[in-house]
């Protein structure tokens, strides 16, 4: 009885690669409800809730990426140090010279792991010299948390806030467990703050944290896995074996998969933090809702656009200011392609990303053009052109996630010809008969998108007055159920690897 009590704490305390500890994880429900239990039992001393906040997330992120939290414990020394130094220097050129190196480390750090293979193969490809791919594990949300640290780091640059005195609080925001994997990247400015305040938490709150969890995992496990396991990822591997039909739904499959996968880690994070009284930024909103593709960026991974918007885009604008409009385009195009390379290090998120900067410039070009269009055919703030406009959208983003997906251009060249040569409406039926589950969860995912977000306001406000027996009864079932659509092992967060 003994040993194996030691091997389960050998167990807790040891990095599992093959099974990190990720939300979904019965382990980590286990030692979430732990944690706040323990968080409420000191919910009057601020000191010890910052400490167990911070020593929970670094176990949790050590139990999710193992010695690589080192390299997380470094990232936050750095930058809060970094941040210190640069706002107790005067003069322009040397806090401009302290920014540089500072944007230099955080993106040297973060190049190494993630595009050091891209370059190599990329000089081999174009036969400037032959390498062999480096054996780099990728830490998990690297991407996130550099971001983050670095965002700290500008805005003292940008004199928007004054460094913390607090390593212990800066430490918090950088290694804040709900969204260290994989976002959303709050900003310092708005997350130190909340480090001072009481822990209060209002039915309303309760009653949209668990909103969150609950619609979080059904995103996830029961739409976004399930699709991929039982249908998307079948096509995409080899979209010559499926029909035209399949192709064409696998392509609509996958606009809901990515978008149940990623907002569903975000639903989870919001709520886990909203729980410990911490409210983080939105991430989305509705994106397939959008009436363009600058209206979708407002909606998706809000994080990162804005970050992307205040640190990038706009000094570029500035930059290429003379050329007018012409000039915003150049901009966008940029900002779009380092967007896509922020994603993941191979051309076809390069290509991605043009896609979007592309249609974001020629969006710009048409701006007036399809104004007066619109005027003459006095379609301005119909409905019927807000229809129009969403559907024509959401079919532009349905074709750029096939860069997203594919891992080159002929697999998805070889999707679009089975749509476009082997599509037969007549199988359709068919379609719906072999894969009847696929297709109502397909459905359902998408008409539950398209509701109004008054109703998701309403359902959280009459959860908030349930009572709290019934509460966990409600939570318990959607766990239970999520438990029984599950894969046998729990499938990874698509952004885990960005």
């Amino acid at each position: 009885m003994f040993n194996l009590d030691m091997s389960k704490l050998a167990g807790l305390l040891s990095y599992d690669p093959g099974d990190p500890l990720l939300f979904g994880s019965s382990l980590f429900l286990f030692l979430f409800f732990a944690l706040l239990v323990f968080y409420r039992l000191f919910a009057n001393s601020k000191n010890a809730r910052i400490l167990l906040i911070l020593f929970f997330s670094l176990y949790f992120y050590y139990k999710a990426s193992g010695l690589f939290f080192l390299l997380l414990i470094f990232s936050a020394l750095f930058n809060f140090y970094s941040g210190k130094i640069l706002f107790n220097t005067t003069g322009i050129t040397k806090r401009k010279i302290l920014l540089i190196i500072n944007v230099a480390i955080n993106l040297g750090i973060l190049g190494y792991f993630k595009y050091t293979n891209f370059f190599l193969e990329m000089i081999s490809d174009f036969q400037l010299g032959t390498f062999e791919p480096l054996d780099i594990l990728l830490p998990i949300g690297i991407s996130f948390y550099t971001f983050k640290s670095m965002n700290y780091v500008l805005d003292i640059y940008l004199e928007a806030m004054e460094p913390t005195k607090s390593l212990r609080d800066f430490s918090v925001f950088v290694f804040f467990f709900p969204n260290i994997l994989a976002g959303p990247i709050d900003r310092a400015s708005q997350f130190l703050p909340q480090l001072e305040n009481d822990v209060v938490l209002s039915k309303e709150d309760i009653g949209k944290a668990l909103l969150l969890i609950m619609s979080g995992l059904v995103k996830k496990i029961i739409i976004a896995d399930y699709l991929a396991l039982n249908f998307i990822d079948r096509v995409f591997d080899s979209p010559l074996r499926f029909t035209g039909v399949e192709n064409l739904f696998a392509l609509y499959s996958y606009g809901l998969q990515i978008y149940c996968d990623f907002s569903g880690y975000s639903d989870i994070a919001i709520g886990i933090a909203l729980l410990l009284g911490f409210k983080l930024m939105d991430n989305f909103n509705s994106p397939y809702q959008a009436t363009s593709i600058a209206d979708f960026w407002r909606r998706w991974h809000i994080s990162l656009s804005t970050f992307l918007l205040d640190y990038l885009f706009r000094p570029l604008q500035m930059k290429f200011r003379n050329l007018k409009m012409y000039g915003n385009m150049i901009a966008l195009i940029i900002t779009f392609v380092l967007c896509g390379f922020w994603h993941g290090a191979s051309w076809m998120f390069l290509f991605w990303g043009l896609l979007h900067g592309l249609y974001m410039a020629i969006s710009l070009l048409l701006q007036k053009p399809k104004k007066k269009l619109y005027n003459r055919l006095k379609l301005t703030n119909t409905k019927l052109l807000k229809a129009g406009q969403v559907f024509i959208t959401f079919h532009l983003l349905i074709l750029s996630w096939v860069l997203f997906k594919v891992d080159n251009l002929q697999s998805g060249l070889d999707i679009f010809n089975q749509i476009f040569s082997f599509f037969k409406p007549a199988v359709i039926p068919q379609f719906i008969e072999g894969y009847t589950l696929t297709f109502i969860i397909l459905v359902l995912g998408y008409f539950i998108h398209f509701l109004p977000k008054s109703l998701e306001v309403k359902t959280a406000k009459l959860l908030a007055e349930t009572h709290p027996v019934l509460q966990g009864v409600i939570l318990a079932v959607v766990i239970w159920l999520c438990a029984q659509v599950q894969s046998a092992e729990l499938q990874p967060f698509i952004y885990f690897q960005f």
